[in-house]
């Protein structure tokens, strides 16, 4: 059985600036008929989404599914909280980990996979300012230095 990621259809790009990512977790979402037919389209953005653990149940809440177009009466509300399909062991930890000050779980990405939708979730620490420079710094450090090797293979 072999292990592929297909291609993600939303990305969260500003967690890995405003996060360093500990752990990751794979969860199922439980959706309406419409919502899995916007994924689909690619109508979803995790922009300002965020996971919670709400009566031992993990929820992703602020994740924006774009209503369906031919979904008439039966669309859905586009930023309603979502439940996460986590193993009980999983959330246990999540939660207890979520305690400690500065730690968050963030949607990182939205991917289609054997059919079902899934969502990557990570655990994150903040970061601070200076932290988020100091990656700018290394990531125009790293540009910069490919540019030059580029140049020098011509």
């Amino acid at each position: 059985m072999s292990k592929k990621h297909e291609k993600p259809i939303a990305q969260n790009r500003k967690a890995s600036h405003d996060y360093f990512i500990e752990e990751t977790y794979e969860a199922g979402i439980v959706l309406k008929g419409t919502e899995i037919k916007s994924i689909r389209a690619g109508r979803v953005s995790l922009k300002d989404a965020h996971v919670r653990i709400i009566n031992g149940e993990a929820q992703i809440i602020n994740m924006h599914i774009a209503t369906y177009e031919q979904g008439n009466r039966f669309n859905h509300e586009p930023t309603r909280s979502r439940k996460l399909l986590l193993h009980r062991n999983e959330i246990d930890k999540l939660f207890g980990l979520i305690q400690q000050k500065g730690y968050a779980i963030v949607p990182l990405r939205l991917y289609i996979k054997n059919g079902f939708a899934k969502i990557l979730i990570g655990l994150g620490k903040g970061k601070k300012q200076y932290d988020k420079r100091e990656d700018l710094k290394q990531k125009q450090m790293k540009r910069d230095i490919d540019r030059a090797m580029k140049e020098m293979d011509r």
